[in-house]
């Protein structure tokens, strides 16, 4: 295990996070069999999720890429989503499937999805590696889930504070000195 003098606790660890997702990719080639979806990454944090997951479908999947902002520099979801980077795909009679690296709020990831389905998918699901217990502001159907943990800020496996952190082979917290928190 990597060490870093700024992790607190290990939150998921590797082996948790490469058996979960290996679970994850058995139930989606099962469940999307005939009909390999596209997959759609929400950038940056689920790249390495995304990267994973796919190699444990077995399928022949597609992928494209949204960039969305709703954080800035801060811990905590501002409500307010901005598209940084949208599809370069069609997504007309397409099966899509939505990677998400974490829900807190459910605020973006409802946004997200109102936009996506606007575009008449044939089908759109939600594959999310973490989902923060008890915070969600809006009630969400999560087809895929990891995870569930506490509401922590949490790095590593994709997630990051200021940019760093997100290869970190686990998921952890912050020492709460390092990102302001209590």
């Amino acid at each position: 295990m990597v060490e870093h003098a700024d992790i607190g606790r290990v939150v998921v660890s590797e082996d948790e996070l490469r058996d979960r997702i290996a679970e994850l990719g058995k139930e989606i080639t099962s469940d999307y069999s005939g009909r390999p979806p596209l997959l759609v990454g929400v950038l940056k944090g689920a790249f390495v999720f995304m990267s994973d997951l796919s190699r444990a479908i077995d399928l022949p999947v597609e992928f494209d890429f949204m960039a969305v902002s709703s954080y800035g520099a801060a811990t905590k979801t501002s409500g307010v989503v901005r598209i940084l980077k949208d599809l370069d795909h069609d997504l007309d009679g397409q099966d899509v499937l939505l990677v998400e690296d974490i829900v807190d709020s459910g605020l973006t990831l409802k946004y997200l999805l109102k936009n996506l389905a606007a575009r008449k998918p044939k089908s759109l699901e939600v594959a999310a590696l973490l989902r923060k217990e008890g915070i969600q502001k809006v009630p969400l159907d999560l087809r895929y889930v990891g995870f569930d943990i506490p509401d922590e800020f949490v790095v590593g496996y994709g997630l990051d504070f200021a940019e760093r952190y997100r290869n970190l082979p686990y998921v952890a917290t912050l020492h709460p000195g390092v990102y302001g928190g209590e």
